[in-house]
C-alpha cells in the first residue's frame, strides 16, 4: 500500500531512525503504513517518539514522528498545524458529544504532512482532506506545548466572537470529551 510519500531506507543515527529500526522498520514507506494503522489515542507521553513504545497515537504524534525521521534523512517533509472547525459533519464519533452540548462544531488543532503540496493526514484510514481555517508549519518538538497555546489562543478568539458566555475552560471540556469519543470510536 504505497503512500503518496517518499520512501527512503532507514539509515541515519538520529533517535527517530534509530527507533524505528530497532522495531524492525527498514524503510519510510514502512514506518508510514505502521503509523497509519496505529489505533487512535493519546499516550502516557505525548512526545512524538513516545508512539514506537506504546503502540498508538494521535495526529500530532504520529506525523511529528514521521516529520523527525523525514528531518534526520534530509527530506524537506513538513509538519503542519492546522486548525478547523470540528462537528459531526468532518469528524466521525463527535458529532454526539456536541450536540449533548448544544454545539454543532469547535475549533480543532490537527497535524498533518505536506510534501510537494499535498497534505498528508495519517491519522486514521480514510481520513478526509482538511479544510484549515489557519495553518502554520511546526517542528516535531512542538507538538508538546507549542500547538496547545496555539490551539488554546484561537478557540478563547473563536469563543468570544461565537459562543458568548462560554468560557475556554467550559469548551475546552467539551473538547477533550470529543478527543475521548474519537479514541472509543
Amino acid at each position: 500500500m504505497p503512500l503518496r510519500l517518499p520512501d527512503f531506507p532507514l539509515v541515519s543515527a538520529g533517535p527517530a531512525a534509530e527507533g524505528c529500526r530497532a522495531r524492525g522498520f527498514g524503510s519510510y514507506q514502512q514506518v508510514a503504513i505502521w503509523a497509519l494503522q496505529l489505533p487512535y489515542g493519546r499516550g502516557a507521553d505525548r512526545e512524538d517518539l513516545a508512539i514506537l513504545g506504546e503502540s498508538r497515537g494521535t495526529c500530532s504524534t504520529k506525523h511529528a514522528l514521521l516529520a523527525r525521521l523525514a528531518r534526520e534523512h534530509g527530506v524537506d517533509i513538513e509538519l503542519v498545524l492546522g486548525i478547523y472547525l470540528m462537528g459531526g459533519h468532518n469528524t466521525e464519533g463527535v458529532g454526539a458529544v456536541l450536540a449533548a452540548h448544544g454545539l454543532t462544531a469547535i475549533p480543532e488543532a490537527h497535524c498533518v504532512l505536506r510534501w510537494h503540496g499535498q497534505f498528508i493526514d495519517l491519522t486514521r484510514p480514510g481520513a478526509r482532506e482538511p479544510s484549515f481555517i489557519h495553518e502554520e508549519r511546526i517542528r516535531p518538538e512542538d507538538i508538546v506545548t507549542h500547538k496547545v497555546s496555539v490551539h488554546r489562543r484561537f478557540m478563547a478568539q473563536w469563543i468570544a466572537t461565537q459562543l458568548p458566555g462560554w468560557t475556554l475552560d467550559s469548551v475546552w471540556g467539551v473538547r477533550e470529551a470529543c478527543i475521548a469519543a474519537l479514541a472509543q470510536s
